[in-house]
């Protein structure tokens, strides 16, 4: 072999080495290529899958926030509708109303005793209605706004039918008034009222002692004496 023919054989091995070299190296990058994507591919999928997580507790948790908030306010509503649902039971019956109107009358008479000022419980029996008022005003027959204390009606089952005074006076279509100061009542007497079973009650109204009591039936009342009926 010549050395020309030499020279070309070695030239032809070392261009295929390289070109094998060269292929291997690609290769080599090829696979290096895709296992750095497969690697990144790999991050981002855990990386959103953590986010996604989150995002799923966050929304668990806001919702069980939201749904204690709900129950809470339900029942806050449930309870107030039972409370007020009572409420009505209890002022519906007739026991639960004149005893209203009996602390009220006993309210009137001790704020009275302890002050200066007078009040006045106003039964009106047209419109089966009471009121306490302080009274502010020189003109007895004019109820002012801001003198109203107290302001309540009756039921169906308390119906107020007359009204007697110790001093005779009796009515039945009006209103009356019973007037307390710091001396006491004005006036004594006794209210009338019929239950649901049209059975009859009375509240007894003392200028004596200031007391205010109710008691079953239509009772009669102790009339003031005059002097000439006093034997001493």
């Amino acid at each position: 072999m010549t050395y020309s023919a030499q020279m070309h054989t070695e030239l032809g091995a070392s261009a295929f080495a390289e070109a094998a070299a060269n292929k291997r190296y690609r290769i080599l990058d090829t696979r290096r290529t895709k296992d750095e994507n497969r690697a990144s591919t790999r991050q981002r999928r855990v990386l959103i899958g953590t986010q996604r997580c989150w995002v799923e507790h966050r929304v668990r948790g806001f919702t069980l926030i939201e749904l204690m908030v709900v129950i809470v306010v339900v029942s806050m509503f449930a309870l107030l509708a039972q409370m007020h649902l009572f409420g009505l039971l209890r002022k519906s019956t007739f026991r639960a109303q004149v005893q209203e109107l009996v602390s009220t009358m006993q309210m009137a008479a001790s704020a009275a005793a302890q002050s200066d000022r007078r009040y006045e419980v106003i039964i009106d029996i047209p419109e089966q209605r009471y009121m306490l008022r302080q009274i502010t005003n020189p003109d007895l027959s004019q109820v002012l706004e801001e003198e109203v204390i107290i302001e309540d009606s009756f039921s169906a089952t308390c119906r107020v039918v007359y009204v007697r005074f110790d001093d005779g006076d009796f009515t039945s279509e009006d209103r009356a008034k019973f007037r307390a100061g710091h001396s006491g009542w004005a006036y004594g007497g006794k209210i009338v009222l019929l239950d649901e079973k049209e059975q009859p009650y009375s509240i007894v109204v003392s200028r004596l002692n200031r007391m205010v009591t109710l008691e079953q039936g239509d009772v009669e009342l102790l009339w003031p004496k005059s002097k000439d009926e006093v034997p001493f």
